[in-house]
């Protein structure tokens, strides 16, 4: 089966060294811009229920803002605990102004 590129938000929306809370088919993703590559990840902390995208984002990596767990948004890896488990991330594309990512079924 190909892989399905999903619009997940206008490109607009997501400024510079930040990142953009959204929803798609029921899932919460945080997109994120770092100059101008654009990244996207499940938004819930794998630890405990908070929104990464009301943490703080420094160069690639991300901190809950409950508990403090940093992730590499690139790879979805643990930096620093109490997290323990990976961010899940999603291949991302910019095409006509949207921010594309492919959403497993």
């Amino acid at each position: 089966m190909d892989a399905v590129w999903t619009k997940v938000c206008d490109a607009q929306h997501v400024q510079p060294d930040s990142a953009f809370a959204c929803e798609v088919d029921g899932r919460m993703i945080a997109i994120y811009r770092v100059e101008d590559r654009y990244f996207a990840t499940e938004n819930v902390c794998p630890h405990a229920y908070a929104l990464l995208s009301d943490g703080w984002l420094e160069g690639t990596e991300i901190e809950c803002p409950l508990h403090g767990a940093r992730f590499d948004i690139q790879s979805g890896a643990v930096l620093e605990g109490p997290a323990e488990c990976a961010l899940k991330t999603y291949a991302v594309r910019i095409e006509a102004g949207e921010v594309q990512c492919i959403i497993p079924a």
